[in-house]
């Protein structure tokens, strides 16, 4: 839920997709939103409060002798708005910057503590892509977003500085919008599909060239998945259980064969049926037990380690290690 609550707050995701429509006109359905369809968005949807064109890519960041290849941001000037993302020192892009194309940058946590350690990165310069960029701003710690991803791995800079300097495309990777209230995303997205489809001259029997994604469906995506991860391993979990359970029967079966000369000296001398019983039944216990701690041990051992190296959330609940211990 705080990973959900970390992408801001009545967010609406506008992303392009691949169509007939866009395969027809010779295009990919990664070149079919730009920046004026944001603004077109922002100026004639009364239920959106905020819209940020955004440009995504991947490339190394430098400062002095240290390198880190980090996530790259072009976005508008309200994008920190809409993810409800406070700065911690300087500012974040603003409108000047996108209409002059300043080689200025925000950093992420992240990046600042690879880069600059305990240093301040205000007013230093990072070099993206071999161009100089002045850094005019740090973000507070986001963390990890609900599919695992390093929020504070960023560098946010003006998405059309990123355009020509960086990608040189004059097409976005998406729109990030926010509507007025929650009640209100649906009236938003009726309103976003409808001018994107004027806007685009799509037909009536056209499919759309776009997609637009509330916070809302994003988190019941998330859930689902989560949902369907959590019955596949309870379903593998139990298969496991059955054949270990299988396991133990046949090897005490196969002790108790073996072990005939030994019950009948324990029972010549007065054991009766019920004590050889328990005692089959305490070495099976104790047997499945140390099985059990062996594999509670591994398991929280190597959650551990995929957490740290893969830098995966893992989540060690009571629960789940009593049913795995049983």
């Amino acid at each position: 839920e705080k990973q959900l609550e970390s992408l801001g707050t009545n967010i609406l995701i506008i992303i392009p997709i691949s169509t007939a429509h866009t395969a027809a006109r010779g295009t990919t359905g990664t070149i079919t939103l730009t920046a004026e369809d944001a603004f077109a968005i922002e100026k004639e949807c009364s239920a959106v409060s905020y819209v940020a064109p955004v440009v995504r890519t991947s490339t190394q960041a430098v400062y002095g002798n240290l390198n880190w290849t980090t996530s790259v941001s072009g976005v508008g000037a309200d994008y920190h708005i809409i993810r409800n993302w406070p700065m911690e020192s300087g500012r974040f892009i603003n409108q000047q910057d996108i209409n002059i194309m300043a080689k200025v940058c925000v950093l992420g946590q992240t990046v600042v503590t690879n880069l600059f350690g305990t240093l301040d990165p205000i007013d230093k310069w990072i070099r993206v892509n071999n161009v100089p960029f002045r850094v005019v701003g740090v973000l507070c710690a986001k963390g990890e977003s609900p599919t695992g991803q390093d929020q504070d791995d960023i560098v946010h800079m003006p998405y059309t500085t990123v355009q020509r300097k960086i990608m040189g495309t004059t097409y976005i990777s998406g729109t990030l919008a926010s509507s007025v209230s929650a009640e209100a995303r649906f009236e938003a997205i009726e309103q976003i599909t409808s001018l994107l489809r004027q806007r685009h001259r799509l037909r009536p029997n056209e499919e759309n060239d776009f997609t637009v994604i509330s916070q809302v469906e994003f988190a019941s995506t998330i859930m689902e998945t989560s949902r369907t991860m959590t019955v596949l391993l309870g379903s593998i979990a139990s298969v496991s259980l059955i054949v270990g359970g299988i396991g133990i029967m046949n090897i005490m079966l196969v002790s108790t064969t073996e072990r005939t000369r030994e019950i009948g000296i324990r029972m010549a001398v007065g054991a009766r049926e019920k004590d050889i019983l328990f005692q089959f039944l305490t070495e099976a216990t104790v047997l499945s037990s140390i099985g059990g701690v062996v594999g509670v041990i591994l398991g929280v051992v190597l959650s551990k380690m995929i957490s740290y190296y893969g830098e995966w959330p893992s989540l060690l609940s009571p629960l789940s290690v009593a049913v795995a211990f049983l």
